[in-house]
């Protein structure tokens, strides 16, 4: 059976890809910046938008902005460019990758600004380095000097809203991450992975599920009617004007 399409909306996206059986995929500093060139030329050919990122010896995480509904593609490219390499390299065969990348659609500013940090803080959670500018692997390594970052960082939120101010920008990515914070910010913004469906979100449909409902009872029947036909809470939200963590409040109270 063909693997369905991923839901594809513009916004900010976490990604998160493993090597196969949590293998290592970086061996060597040139591994790393392969990937490196890799992802930035990518980046530039889809005119995605890089934030951070933080590649780890068996595992790497991207926060990227897309405007357009080439998620997929992008992703495809980069990951079958880097296999081809690392199993040529390596004379290796077989999948490089732990099945699909993993994808999470952000929508809530509170959990944006703890992922930024939760992303660059990885190595000094792995007691890999005692310090984050030790590490050279992540865009923390560029943000420290503003003069030397790659172009496809030049437009990332922290370049914008810091550029040469070290000290505010160490201050706002070294904050630590609470690990229970975390998760319930990614539960108040309804983080969940990005839903694959047949074909695009109709939202002409989608609105007129809630066509004339004025009773709040009804509105929550039929937001539990759209998220089983495909829609995200995200998309429901948007419809019907209200926050999303109301949606998810719907969804929830519907379990118990």
């Amino acid at each position: 059976m063909a693997r369905r399409p991923r839901i594809e909306i513009a916004g900010y996206y976490h990604i998160i890809n493993r090597g196969v059986e949590q293998r290592v995929i970086f061996k060597e500093v040139a591994d790393y910046e392969y990937f490196e060139e890799l992802m930035c030329f990518y980046m530039k050919s889809y005119g995605i938008t890089l934030h951070n990122y933080c590649l780890m010896s068996n595992h790497y995480h991207l926060l990227i902005e897309i405007t357009q509904e080439n998620l997929s593609k992008f992703m495809r490219q980069l990951n079958m460019n880097y296999a081809i390499y690392f199993n040529k390299k390596y004379k290796r065969v077989g999948h490089l990758w732990q099945g699909r990348f993993k994808s999470w659609y952000v929508t809530d500013e509170a959990y944006l600004y703890t992922l930024m940090c939760y992303i660059e803080q990885n190595p000094l959670k792995a007691n890999m380095v005692r310090s984050l500018e030790e590490y050279p692997y992540s865009s923390y390594h560029y943000f420290l000097n503003y003069k030397a970052i790659p172009e496809c960082l030049k437009n990332s939120w922290v370049t914008q809203h810091y550029k040469e101010d070290i000290q505010a920008m160490e201050a706002f990515l070294t904050n630590p991450v609470d690990s229970e914070q975390l998760q319930e910010l990614k539960k108040a913004s309804s983080l969940v992975e990005a839903p694959n469906v047949d074909k695009k979100p109709d939202i002409q449909k989608l609105e007129s599920f809630f066509k004339d409902i004025a009773d709040i009872k009804e509105r929550n029947k039929q937001i539990l009617k759209a998220i089983k036909q495909g829609y995200s809470q995200h998309m429901i939200a948007k419809v019907l004007g209200v926050s999303q963590q109301a949606v998810y409040g719907v969804v929830q109270r519907s379990k118990k």
